[in-house]
């Protein structure tokens, strides 16, 4: 039953069903937060890199992920939601936590959008937060 729910995220974004990309999604979703390619690698340790990067490549050109720059040098994805064409206005706020290093999708908090002067074109926001997540937050009250 899992499964259907990886064909039909495929099938909606016209991308063709194979075990690899059945797999390289399914971890993604069951990763929790965005993840960079060296995390799918790790948690991928039988897929070669190249393949997890053309996969990458293939889903974020069908929108079905989205990349994320949140200052740390390597960029993250994730997992669009049902709606998401990648447009402006899809486009939402991510946090970073600066102790883990993982990187949360906040959305249902958009991105502001600044008004640009006459002549210039938005094509992409970037808004990331940084600070601690629940879970560090947490453990550093019960090492305290």
């Amino acid at each position: 039953m899992e499964e259907k729910k990886y064909l039909d995220l495929l099938a909606k974004r016209e991308i063709q069903p194979t075990a690899i990309r059945i797999l390289i999604l399914r971890t993604m979703m069951q990763a929790g937060c965005s993840v960079s390619l060296l995390d799918l690698e790790t948690m991928l340790d039988t897929v070669d890199k190249s393949t997890i990067f053309r996969t990458l490549t293939l889903f974020l050109s069908h929108h079905l992920i989205h990349s994320i720059d949140d200052g740390t040098g390597s960029f993250k994805y994730a997992v669009c939601s049902d709606s998401c064409s990648c447009a402006v206005s899809d486009l939402h706020t991510h946090f970073h936590c600066e102790k883990c290093n993982k990187t949360f999708c906040f959305t249902n908090s958009p991105t502001p959008v600044v008004k640009l002067p006459q002549g210039f074109t938005l094509n992409s926001i970037n808004y990331v937060l940084k600070g601690i997540c629940p879970d560090c937050a947490a453990e550093a009250n019960r090492e305290a």
